[in-house]
């Protein structure tokens, strides 16, 4: 085989058609029709022939709700510095009434920790993971209850419409 041989495969190289140049393919009303609104070159982008555009129907519902979205309660290490606990966790927490019955837990760096603790919660700042562990406590991760795929979707289908 030679470079002269090569060649596209037969039926995959079409020539493109050149409208309104005839009437050997596609001339005189160039794929328009006859007559018409159609046929002449005036209609806006998005006319819908009178019905009142998408672009116009559509800001009756504003913004946009992600499904997926993943919410936090959020407790600051001054608070877990007033609890007694050697190890707190979201049962701990709720026990106290700083967290909701259900509900995921992030522990955000605010305040300070004196004393070494082990935090079990589902998220941690970078800055509440360094003063936990300045004080000598430790931190650990809970796992989603959904695993390590995106939460399940919230709402129905009418909800972001």
């Amino acid at each position: 085989m030679k470079i002269h041989d090569l060649a596209p495969a037969p039926g995959s190289k079409k020539d493109r058609t050149r409208k309104g140049r005839g009437i050997g393919s596609k001339g005189k009303t160039a794929g328009r029709g006859s007559k018409g609104q159609g046929a002449r070159g005036t209609i806006p982008a998005g006319f819908e022939g009178g019905q009142t555009p998408l672009y116009r129907r559509s800001p009756k519902a504003k913004g946009f709700n992600n499904p997926f979205r993943v919410e936090y309660v959020v407790v600051n290490l001054d608070v877990l510095a007033e609890l007694d606990a050697a190890t707190i966790d979201p049962g701990v927490l709720r026990s106290h009434g700083l967290v909701a019955k259900q509900g995921l837990v992030k522990v955000l760096g605010r305040g300070e920790l004196s004393k070494a603790v082990t935090v079990r919660a589902h998220a941690f700042s970078k800055s509440a993971i360094a003063a936990i562990e300045a004080a000598g406590g430790r931190t650990e991760v809970i796992p989603a209850p959904w695993g390590d795929r995106r939460p399940p979707a919230k709402g129905n289908a009418h909800t972001n419409r």
